[in-house]
């Protein structure tokens, strides 16, 4: 059964930082793309960044590039995103989703709030 289980989000200030995190079992983590995609509220969900089983260079929305960094640890089945110079309008659910054989997963999210 696949598990994911997403963590780190909270209220931050502009201009500060979080990393969230995706420990994940139930598939073979290394095979699987992992995604980070995110959903405000009255707004279309967006990709946010996603990396191959392979541990190649990430792909990023404009949105974020150059201020989030995602990456992960097949040895440890987790997923990383690291958000920096965090904006308002960064705020939302993220969902860390796995592609496994190209079914996509999702678990419950992490609510990110960037406020003053």
């Amino acid at each position: 059964q696949v598990q994911l289980v997403e963590s780190g989000g909270g209220l931050v200030q502009p201009g500060g930082s979080l990393t969230l995190s995706c420990v994940t079992s139930g598939f073979t983590f290394s095979s699987a793309t992992m995604s980070w995609y995110r959903q405000a509220p009255g707004k279309e969900r967006e990709l946010v960044a996603s990396i191959t089983g392979a541990e190649d260079n990430a792909k990023y929305a404009d949105s974020v590039k150059g201020r989030f960094t995602m990456s992960r640890d097949n040895a440890k089945n987790t997923a990383f995103l690291r958000m920096n110079d965090l904006r308002p309008e960064d705020t939302a659910v993220y969902n860390c989703v796995p592609t496994i054989n190209n079914v996509p997963w999702w678990g419950r999210g992490t609510q990110v709030t960037v406020a003053s």
